[in-house]
Formats: structure tokens, sequence, C-alpha cells
């Protein structure tokens, strides 16, 4: 009942900028200018946990990126699926090296937890990297969507952790379904998610997928990762 009510409640009520609320407009000029910008950037969380893989993120996580992703994700303001699908589509067109585009690119999405994805009445991740598969076909780009991590154990709510309770938390939690090697095989890996924020998801995600190809096979031991918005202290931190 829930998922069909959020189907159609924006043909039946006002729409509205998932970004600032302006009326009239389902995302106005300024916040999509927000959400797209310069264009994706390399996102590198202080501290970075072991495995993370290369991580591209298309904006910060602040103001109008931060409402439209919670309005998509907490909110089921299904409308924002295809702009967020757009500028995650931006950020795994800079994960991936452009000979690596001609195989085709296999968006992997980090996954909810069934609790979660009850609670929502949607998987938003799953819904974003559809429409980033979709935007990059239009573009010329072979790319498609496949759900083929899940979590093998329960694991406590994120909110509040540290980075290292996150990883602690996460540790373990994640496992490739059965088949998911071979069929991978065929393309290049994309690890995808709505944010970023420790890395400890992204990380445990780049291990399972790794330990699909039976943790021997460097093609999953390259995996890329692309998010729509990372900590904006991710873009600023200077390393060698």
């Amino acid at each position: 009942m829930r998922r069909w009510w959020q189907e159609i409640s924006g043909l039946v009520l006002p729409i509205a900028c998932g970004g600032c609320g302006l009326p009239r407009t389902p995302l106005c000029e300024e916040c999509a200018q927000e959400l797209h910008g310069p264009g994706a950037r390399r996102a590198r969380p202080l501290p970075e946990p072991a495995g993370l893989p290369e991580v591209y993120a298309a904006a910060p996580y602040a103001d109008a990126v931060r409402a439209m992703l919670l309005g998509h994700k907490e909110r089921g303001v299904l409308g924002l699926a295809r702009p967020l699908g757009a500028a995650l589509a931006g950020a795994v067109r800079a994960a991936v090296a452009p000979a690596v585009r001609e195989v085709p690119l296999l968006l992997v999405p980090v996954p909810s937890s069934r609790r979660a994805v009850r609670a929502r009445g949607h998987d938003p991740a799953r819904r974003i990297a559809l429409a980033a598969a979709g935007e990059l076909r239009r573009a010329g780009t072979p790319a498609r969507v496949l759900p083929v991590l899940r979590q093998r154990r329960e694991v406590a709510d994120q909110s509040g952790l540290t980075a290292r309770e996150r990883a602690e938390n996460l540790s373990g939690a994640l496992e490739a379904v059965a088949g998911a090697g071979r069929l991978l095989a065929g393309g290049r890996a994309v690890l995808v998610d709505d944010l970023m924020t420790t890395g400890a998801s992204l990380a445990e995600s780049a291990r399972a997928l790794h330990m699909a190809g039976g943790g021997r096979c460097p093609a999953f031991a390259r995996t890329a990762a692309a998010v729509i918005a990372a900590s904006p202290m991710s873009f600023d931190i200077k390393r060698n």
C-alpha cells in the first residue's frame, strides 16, 4: 500500500523542488547545479578504511543535495530518482577509465537490510542504480544493474557510530549471491551507493565482491566505486 501511494502521490500532490521546496518544479536550476556542479571528483574519507576502492562522488553532502537524498530515501519522493541517477552516472563515468567503458558496466548497489527496505517501502540504492544505468545507456555506454550482494547477518543501525565502530559493525556482514562471479565476469563491476560517510559500507562491499571472484581475480580487486554524495571534507583532504 505504501509503495502504491508513493508512486501516485507525485501525480496528485503539488510539485515542489526536492532540494529547496520551490513550488511548481521537481528540481530548480540552482539545486540541479548543486547536484551536478563541476563534475564528479575523487572522495576519500578520513580515516580511510582498509580495502576501500577509489570512490568518485558527484557532489558534497550538504544543503540541497542532502535534502534530495533524504527526500528520496526516507520520504519516498521517487521522482528524484532520475536526477539523482543522472548524477550517479556522472560519478560512474569518472570512476571508470574511458577504455574500460567499452565493456559492459555492471552497477552493483550496496545492499540495504530487508528491514530497512520494508520500512521505507522501496530500495533507494537499487532504484537510483537503475536510473543511472538507463542514463549511461542513453549516452552510449552499455550498463546494467546487478544486485548480487546481500547481508549475511544483521547489523546495528549505523547512525551515531564512529568510523571504527562502523567498520567493526560491517566486518564480514556482506556476501555475494550464488553465481555472482559468473555474472560479473562479463563486464566491469562498479559499486554504487547514494552516500559515502566513513566508507565502511563500500569497503565491505568491495571485500564481498573480491571473494565472489575466489579472492584471486585481479578484476575484482580493482573494483571501482561511485556515489552521489560524500562529506565535504572528503573532497578537501590533501594526500601525497
